[in-house]
């Protein structure tokens, strides 16, 4: 039986749906709690932080002054005029954002300890403090970092020669600004970790909902300047990343400097409110793109201009350079650009940090250019999908403007079979019927690419201090013939450990319940990138193939020496090993090369007859690709918008498990409805947070998500050794966009223009303040 394409439930959910579970609060039981002191301020000058009085015994208040020794949080970037700039475990002299941690309470509940957070006495003279991206870049503006004068930590420029002479020759020139509004990714779990001290041998274990162990062990250990070996960082059940938990945050290198200074355990769990604070933020962009059109409405040329507000300090390991730098290289996105100018700068103000969200910089680029196209047919008079299929991509590979290289693709296949399942002409006849009576209603379309599995050279071109990408793969038979495959990739909710017991299976002729998946663990597993960037199915993925193959030419050279054959006639298929008619089980194999290693020699000069493999994968990456219908219905009375259908083709290669990557859409589309008509982090001018709780900060509800049909095409991709390409973002790349188009459509009769995300009903009002439908 073939595994891979089958829709196998999940092997992850069993324990998960019995409430069986591991998570890092579980693991915290026991431990002593740490609360930590946060800023109230947005900037200001530490005066002191003092216990408060009669602080029980066995509790503890740690200061900047405790930990002044320690190193400081330091990503680095060799280009784009970079400015490093350094982020304390605890501040000593002054604060930065609201909600930044300045002290750590240790108490034995956790309740002892939030009570006693609350009675300590901070002393801050507050400062002038700049929260917005006029503000910060404004003459004589506050300066938050010496490092950076201007406020710019980051700042990428590229100017074509041709962009010039095509915006001077062009029949029409559509400028537009866009505005997206800062968000969080609020995964179920928030943040936590438990270190703890092992007497024994003086080394810590940290167990922490996270994205990257092995980047968050190097972290922490640059950070303490402590041996690497002597911390094992474990990632166990995690409820939810999206990008936020890939950092290293201060509250980690506490942790572990608690554990080894006072030799016992201690836990942290973040609460909402902290999480909604001062965890990681996102997409606080503003945009203006121009884009110089022929009058058939090929594009000649596109200029933007992205500004991105990256909070007080700068992600680790990847830089605050993510978001600014991705928009720059990938605006173009599915079309061709024949001549392109960008300038990306990363802005840092009194708020919160930034780290990646879901999609990093695409849903807004997305959004960018998907309005660009829109706006630009309706001036000169072109039907939008006509336009999109003329300056669609779609003979590959195709290299951008950037130097990128799309891979195959269906950009174009895509979009027409999305439009024939949206029924576009009798939309418009319902449409038509609507309007007369009153109603709004409004379709919106969104073609993008989403790229995927990118290791090395990726990461290396923006010169980064620290350069992701790789992953590697051990893999093992025992005994008994089931198989254990480590991977550095660490999975939280992807399904991974079921897709690639799906595909390891399929190479060794075997079942996948027989396929162990380890994980999220520094000792026993090799060195890794954790899961970010819809890069596990790609690179764990790809690595594991190759990995799995090598094992199976093993096992076909000791079935060869078994039933007397050649190892190339020897097939694995259902848990045996044939050669002909004759066969032998894989497990049978297994008992005797570990047992009686002495009948196959040892042609790996190891003295036995090994069944364990090492295999590495590093791709340059591949592009999915998918086209979002959105029809909306909007209530012009109170600006409410009403999701009545949405249509979603998606081509991400070979699927592994469709039903797997159906729930990755399904998850990636809700967070796009979120993002374009819900979320927002919203601060007061002095920088203090108004959206500290999810009575203010609205996710949408089940309520509020429609059901998502979904059309597969497979378009395989030598980009990929598996052919499978990523999926896990382009549900939230693709939603705002065709959402923000669709609005656009409803209330066109009123010359409403959405260019600013999320479209909150009082948005939707103040658009529509004053003005009357046409006929």
């Amino acid at each position: 039986m073939k595994w891979s394409g089958q829709r196998l439930p999940r092997l992850e959910d069993p324990a998960l749906l019995r409430g069986e579970g591991s998570f890092t609060a579980d693991i915290a039981i026991g431990a002593r709690c740490v609360r930590f002191v946060r800023s109230p301020y947005a900037s200001g000058r530490i005066v002191s932080i003092k216990p408060p009085p009669d602080m029980p015994a066995g509790t503890l208040l740690v200061t900047g002054r405790d930990v002044a020794q320690l190193g400081a949080i330091r990503p680095t970037l060799a280009r784009f005029n970079y400015a490093a700039i350094g982020q304390p475990v605890l501040p000593l002299e002054r604060v930065h954002f609201v909600g930044q941690a300045i002290a750590a309470v240790v108490a034995a509940t956790p309740e002892l300890a939030e009570d006693l957070a609350d009675l300590v006495m901070v002393d801050i003279d507050p400062e002038a403090a700049v929260v917005d991206l006029d503000a910060a870049i404004a003459p004589g503006a506050p300066v938050l970092h010496a490092e950076s004068p201007g406020n710019v930590l980051v700042e990428g420029k590229l100017r074509q020669p041709a962009c010039d002479e095509a915006f001077a020759g062009a029949t029409h020139i559509e400028e537009l600004g866009l505005r997206s509004r800062r968000q969080n990714a609020t995964p179920m779990e928030a943040r936590g970790g438990c270190a703890s001290f092992d007497r024994a041998t003086g080394r810590v274990r940290l167990t922490a909902s996270c994205q990257m162990p092995h980047m968050l062990r190097t972290g922490i250990a640059t950070v303490l300047d402590m041996p690497e070996a002597d911390l094992q960082v474990i990632a166990p059940d995690v409820g939810g990343g999206f990008g936020q938990k890939m950092a290293l945050f201060p509250e980690y290198p506490l942790l572990v400097w608690l554990a080894r200074r006072h030799r016992g355990s201690f836990a942290w769990i973040e609460d909402r409110n902290e999480n909604l604070i001062a965890s990681a933020h996102s997409r606080d962009q503003r945009h203006v793109i121009r884009g110089a059109f022929d009058a058939d409405g090929t594009l000649r040329a596109l200029d933007v201009d992205i500004l991105s507000n990256v909070g007080a300090f700068s992600c680790y390991p990847i830089t605050c350079g993510v978001e600014p730098l991705m928009a720059l290289a990938e605006y173009p996105g599915p079309y061709k650009v024949p001549a392109y100018a960008a300038r990306a700068r990363g802005i840092t103000t009194n708020t919160c940090p930034m780290a990646p969200y879901r999609g990093v910089s695409r849903p807004i680029i997305t959004f960018g250019i998907e309005r660009l196209m829109e706006r630009a047919a309706q001036a000169l008079g072109v039907d939008p999908i006509a336009l999109r299929r003329r300056n669609l991509v779609s003979s590959f590979p195709y290299r951008t403007a950037t130097g990128m290289t799309l891979d195959a693709a269906s950009y174009i296949e895509a979009m027409d079979l999305a439009a024939a399942a949206a029924d576009l002409p009798g939309f418009r006849e319902r449409q038509a019927v609507a309007r007369r009576a009153g109603r709004y209603l409004g379709i919106g379309f969104s073609v993008f690419n989403e790229r995927t599995g990118y290791g090395t050279p990726a990461f290396a071109a923006r010169s980064m201090g620290i350069v992701p990408g790789y992953e590697v793969v051990d893999i093992a038979m025992t005994p008994a013939g089931e198989v254990e495959a480590r991977i550095g990739a660490s999975p939280h909710g992807q399904g991974l450990r079921t897709t690639l017991a799906q595909l390891i299976a399929d190479r060794l002729g075997m079942a996948p319940a027989q396929v162990r998946i380890v994980h999220g663990d520094t000792d026993r597993t090799p060195y890794g990138w954790g899961s970010f960037a819809s890069r596990g199915m790609v690179i764990a993925g790809g690595a594991c193939q190759i990995a799995a193959d090598k094992l199976a030419e093993r096992l076909r050279q000791a079935a060869a020496v078994v039933l007397q054959a050649s190892a190339e006639t020897i097939v694995l298929r259902d848990g045996q090993a044939f050669a002909g008619d004759a066969s032998v089980p894989i497990a049978e194999l297994a008992r005797l090369a570990h047992q009686r290693s002495d009948i196959f020699g040892t042609p790996d000069g190891e003295g036995r007859f090994n069944l364990a493999e090492t295999a590495s994968y590093d791709p340059g990456g591949t592009f999915s690709n998918a086209c979002h219908v959105a029809e909306v219905e909007v209530d012009a009375e109170t600006g409410h918008v009403r999701i009545e259908r949405y249509v979603v083709v998606e081509d991400a290669g070979r699927l592994i498990n469709p039903m797997i990557a159906d729930g990755q859409v399904h998850g990636g589309v809700a967070q796009g409805i979120a993002s374009a008509l819900f979320e927002e982090i919203i601060y007061a001018e002095d920088g203090n947070i108004l959206t500290g709780s999810l009575a203010d900060y609205l996710p949408p509800t089940a309520a509020e998500i429609p059901v998502i049909e979904i059309i597969h095409l497979e378009t395989i991709s030598d980009a990929s050794i598996t052919g499978a390409k990523g999926l896990g973002e382009g549900g939230s790349i693709g939603a705002p966009a065709a959402i923000a188009n669709a609005i656009s459509d409803a209330l066109a009769p009123f010359g409403v223009d959405i260019t600013e995300l999320p479209a909150t009903p009082a948005r939707i009002r103040a658009l529509l303040r004053g003005r009357e439908p046409r006929a």
